[in-house]
């Protein structure tokens, strides 16, 4: 089975998560502005912070340009206050362009002042245990 994960990160904080993810499954994870879809990858994570209440630009342009016929997808995202409410748009772009979309992970980034020491241990642990559950459910 093939795994993806690529993400897009202002700050770092959703990169920290794509890591931990990658590592769980064994592959590296790729910045979603460098990257294309694998062509064999079954199962995609897609990982962005929010901001302002919304994922950033360059994953809704991503998601818009590829074709996820048949693979699952999953989300993942780091925010300072509001997270996965925020992705319901992608996840219906993403049935539009015919993924399985299945439940994400997202837990708190640093923003400024805000967060201070987030992503911190426990949140990776969350991360790479919804990567587990990811893998299983492939």
């Amino acid at each position: 089975m093939m795994y993806q994960v690529l993400y897009y990160s202002k700050g770092g904080n959703t990169r920290k998560l794509a890591d931990a993810i990658a590592g769980e499954l064994g592959v590296k994870a790729g910045d979603i502005r460098a990257s294309s879809l694998d062509p064999g990858a079954k199962i995609i994570l897609l990982g962005s912070g929010v901001y302002a209440a919304k994922p950033g630009e360059d994953i809704l342009r991503f998601v818009e340009s590829h074709d996820f016929s048949g693979r699952t997808v999953a989300i993942f995202s780091t925010s300072w206050r509001t997270g996965e409410k925020a992705f319901d748009g992608v996840a219906d772009d993403l049935k539009r362009k015919g993924a399985i979309v299945q439940r994400g992970y997202h837990c708190k980034g640093r923003a400024g002042f805000f967060n201070l020491g987030h992503p911190n241990r426990e949140d990776l642990d969350g991360a790479r245990k919804f990567a587990r559950e990811m893998a299983r459910a492939g």
